[in-house]
């Protein structure tokens, strides 16, 4: 089964600030879009790898692009859209013949480790659509105007992580249903579970950050200092 991984750094990040796209942004020496690719080509689970970058053709792309020069899985970029669902359709779009599983990864957690992307491939050959998550550690309360009105039981909620993987049909299925509803989603997963289809979790890691404010990226860095990427072990 031919699995490809679109890793999507085509959003501008409003949240993180700054004129550079969020996916561009250097961390220890390389860019967030560096980090995930390197990631995902050193599980021998990912055939190739399909960066979705803005549209316009940003310079910055290139110059990042120019850091994964020798990844054999690298494809050519595609130019990504406004919303997730344009990104992963022109992705899709782009994908090579013969594909069966689909990886979606965020370029904005450049800290996955290429043993659960493994992991999360594997259970999805298995099941048809999986993804990486960790319980979530607090209490939580639901409130209506500011006021408590319930405390769920934590056991049952997750925080959702990428990789998330599907089979092709699945996603083109569940893409096409969101684009004639008019629904616009920012986990991919939900798709798939809007067609009343399983989605089977895979314990994923806490360390697999996504950067989503510039404080994050103390963070990340302090995580790699700690720890040596597994593709360069």
């Amino acid at each position: 089964m031919s699995v490809v991984a679109l890793v999507l750094a085509a959003g501008r990040g409003e949240r993180f600030g700054g004129d550079v796209p969020k996916g561009f942004t250097p961390l220890a020496g390389r860019s967030l879009l560096a980090h995930s690719v390197l990631a995902l080509a050193a599980s021998p689970e990912v055939q190739h790898i399909l960066p979705v970058v803005p549209a316009e053709g940003d310079a910055r792309a290139a110059a990042c692009l120019a850091e994964l020069e020798g990844v054999e899985k690298l494809l050519p970029p595609v130019g990504g859209g406004a919303e997730r669902q344009d990104s992963m359709r022109a992705g899709l779009a782009a994908v090579p013949d013969g594909t069966t599983l689909v990886a979606v990864h965020d370029a904005a957690r450049p800290l996955v480790r290429p043993s659960l992307v493994s992991d999360v491939v594997r259970a999805a050959r298995e099941h048809g659509a999986a993804l990486l998550a960790v319980p979530v550690p607090d209490t939580l309360k639901r409130a209506q105007g500011g006021v408590v009105i319930e405390t769920p039981d934590r056991s049952e909620y997750f925080r959702a992580q990428t990789p998330q993987v599907f089979r092709i049909d699945l996603l083109r299925e569940a893409l096409a249903k969101a684009e004639t509803s008019g629904a616009v989603v920012t986990d991919d997963a939900s798709l798939i579970e809007a067609l009343g289809a399983p989605v089977h979790l895979v314990p994923g890691d806490p360390e697999n950050l996504k950067i989503t404010v510039a404080s994050d990226l103390v963070a990340a860095e302090a995580l790699l200092a700690r720890r040596r990427p597994e593709w360069e072990a």
